[in-house]
Parts: structure tokens; C-alpha cells; sequence
């Protein structure tokens, strides 16, 4: 069959524009505040698939690696979630618990929907009320002593707010660790993001951008709240010392392991996905 040149110049035009409309530039919904900073990345991987904790191990304090103490870490109505209710009776004595993905990453971005429910498990620390964390660049559990609290880790420290007062949530914590904020050496161990104080159960959405040993900036509800760069071990730490001894005396943390905290209040994490970045 043979077209006139007025059929073939209307298919043409016909074909362009269902190009446009399947472009990648033009996205129906979305979050278009964290997808554009990471156009590099590929696609959202569910690390938390909604039915069960396949693909998570368990590391409680004073007990073996595995072991899903008085079963902390569950899944409830599609949620991973921290509950006390079981084995606890005698009070939280300490018994920090972490559930870690098994694999490791280098360069990505962390998305993590979460909050804060009930009341504090009896003997929780008064700091560690409403309080849980995301873990990153973290050592493996299975390098951990079996009485270590906390994995050698960049926490981005998650909280929720008091009735009154200020309370940030997405602060730095570093467990084992150091960074450099403004090129100077910073070793305090807990500095406050800029974010608002978010009271009550509302669920909040932290995003954690890493850029293997170069960069990290957290994210609350989609605002930028605090960032640094060169996240590393610290020689004065004596778990820290041996993982350097293991990396033959480099510092510099470019990857490791991610996990979600158990310290002593109830959580609940709805979404936990992360996009890897190309470098």
C-alpha cells in the first residue's frame, strides 16, 4: 500500500506526540520534590515488602544474632512495627534490638514513612522516648559483640514531639563514628537537624540521600534538615578501632548496612524503599 505524503506527514505528527505524552519529564503524581534529586537513580526498591520480615535479621542486645526477641520487630496490618507487649515485664533492662537488611549500599536514597504510638516500654531511658532511628553506612550485625547496644552506624535519629517545647527529629547521631560539617572534624555525638517539631501519631517521611563517602543530606516532608560530608569511623571508639583494622586503617565509611532501632517506645514504619543512585 502507498501513502500520500499528507497520511505519512499525519502519522508523523501523531507519533511525536504520544512520544511526549510517555516521556519520563512528564510524570502524572509522584513526589516530585524527591524524584527530581534522584533523576540519576533507578527505581524505588521495596525493602519492606508489607507482608513479613523476609529479608530482615534481627540483633537484640545480650542475645544471638537472629533472634527476634519477645518478638519486637513484627508486621501488623501491613506495617513493620516495634511492640513491648510481649516479654517485657520486667522492664526494657537495656535489651536495644536493630533489625538490618541484608544487603549493604553505598549510594542511594533511604525513604522511610514512621511514626510514634502508645507508651514507653517500663525502664526505657528518658531520652529514648519517642525516639527510634535509621541506621546507614552501618557495620554488619554479624560483626557485632553480642552485648554491643548500638551497630558502629550514621543514625539519622528519629523523634517525636513533646506536648511543648521543641524537639527536631532527622538529627545525626554517630554511634561509633564521626563527620565534617563546614570542613571541620565534628565528634559531638548528637546534633539537631533544622526540622519542625512534629507532635503526636502523625506519620512523618524522612528521606536520606547518601552519596557513598562523600555526601549526606537528611529530608523531612520533603525539606532539606541537615547535611554533611565524609561520614567515618572514629579511632577512639574500641568496636570503631576494629572495623579500621579490618580496612586496614581507612576511616572513611563509603557503604554498610541498614537498620531500624528498637529503644524502647513503640514505632510503626508504613514504607521502607530505597533508589539506587549511580554514584
Amino acid at each position: 500500500m502507498t501513502l500520500s505524503r499528507h497520511t505519512l506527514l499525519s502519522l508523523s505528527l501523531a507519533l511525536l506526540a504520544t512520544a511526549m505524552l510517555c516521556s519520563p519529564a512528564i510524570v502524572a503524581g509522584g513526589d516530585a520534590a524527591s524524584d527530581s534529586k534522584a533523576s540519576s537513580g533507578g527505581e524505588w526498591i521495596q525493602l519492606f515488602n508489607g507482608k513479613n520480615l523476609d529479608g530482615w535479621i534481627p540483633k537484640f542486645r545480650g542475645y544471638e544474632l537472629g533472634e527476634n526477641y519477645a518478638d519486637t520487630f513484627r508486621v501488623e496490618d501491613g506495617k513493620l512495627v516495634v511492640r513491648y507487649d510481649k516479654g517485657y515485664d520486667d522492664g526494657f533492662k537495656a535489651r536495644f534490638g536493630h533489625l538490618f537488611h541484608e544487603s549493604s549500599f553505598s549510594n542511594y536514597i533511604l525513604r522511610v514513612e514512621y511514626r510514634f504510638v502508645g507508651e514507653q516500654c517500663p525502664g526505657g531511658a528518658g531520652w529514648a522516648l519517642r525516639n527510634s532511628g535509621i541506621m546507614m553506612h552501618g557495620q554488619t550485625p554479624e560483626s557485632m559483640r553480642k552485648d554491643q547496644p548500638f551497630p558502629v552506624s550514621m543514625e539519622v535519629q528519629l523523634l517525636g514531639g513533646p506536648e511543648q517545647g521543641t524537639r527536631p527529629t532527622a538529627n545525626l547521631c554517630t554511634p561509633g563514628t564521626n563527620f565534617v560539617r563546614d570542613g571541620k572534624l565534628i565528634t559531638t555525638h548528637c546534633v539537631k537537624s533544622t526540622s519542625e517539631t512534629l507532635r503526636g501519631d502523625q506519620w512523618v517521611t524522612v528521606e536520606v540521600e547518601v552519596h557513598g563517602g562523600k555526601s549526606v543530606e537528611h529530608r523531612v516532608n520533603g525539606e532539606t534538615v541537615f547535611s554533611y560530608t565524609e561520614p567515618q569511623l572514629d579511632p577512639n571508639d574500641g568496636d570503631a578501632r576494629k572495623l579500621i583494622e579490618k580496612q586496614g586503617g581507612e576511616k572513611l565509611l563509603t557503604g554498610g548496612s541498614i537498620s531500624l532501632q528498637a529503644e524502647s517506645h513503640p514505632v510503626e514504619f508504613r514504607k521502607v524503599e530505597l533508589k539506587k543512585l549511580a554514584d
